[in-house]
């Protein structure tokens, strides 16, 4: 079971360089003015925002929890997929929760929870098929993302 784990790690730090080398070498810039704005101000933008949208995701939760044994009537495959994507949200609403704190401290484990938490969105868009939010959602986050990552420690 450790090889396991290990070879999981091994995978996700790969992936991590393989797109540190595209989206924080190889792309433009961002000007360093600009990045110091994101990394200091954006654990604020993104708490403001999580307290004003809490009332949204209860809500979508709780129509969720209600909806979730109807979806089975669709056939398996939809409710299967309507339970993946609402379990695959919820995990991203934690881990950027989980990492806020640490974002205003400057921790590299928090920078790391934010970009397990965008690649959990590129999943979820591409098990719904949202060719579009995957293509387009997951390069605008991951170049962010990987454009600060410098600037965590």
């Amino acid at each position: 079971m450790t090889k396991n784990n290990n070879d999981w790690k091994s995978y996700c730090v790969k992936l991590e360089d393989f797109l540190n080398l595209y989206f924080g070498q190889k792309a433009p810039a961002l000007p360093d003015n600009i990045k110091e704005f994101i990394v200091k101000y954006g654990p604020y933008i993104s708490l403001v925002l999580m307290v004003l949208s809490l009332p949204a995701i209860l809500l979508a939760f709780g129509i969720t929890s209600i909806a979730a044994p109807f979806s089975y009537l669709g056939g398996i495959r939809t409710g299967l997929s309507f339970s993946i994507g609402a379990l695959l949200s919820l995990t991203v609403i934690v881990l950027e929760i989980m990492a806020l704190p640490g974002l205003f401290k400057r921790r590299l484990s928090s920078w790391r929870l934010m970009y397990y938490s965008s690649l959990l969105s590129a999943l979820q868009s591409f098990l719904a098929v949202n060719l579009g939010n995957l293509i387009i959602g997951a390069v605008i986050s991951f170049y962010f993302l990987f454009q600060i990552r410098s600037l965590y420690k």
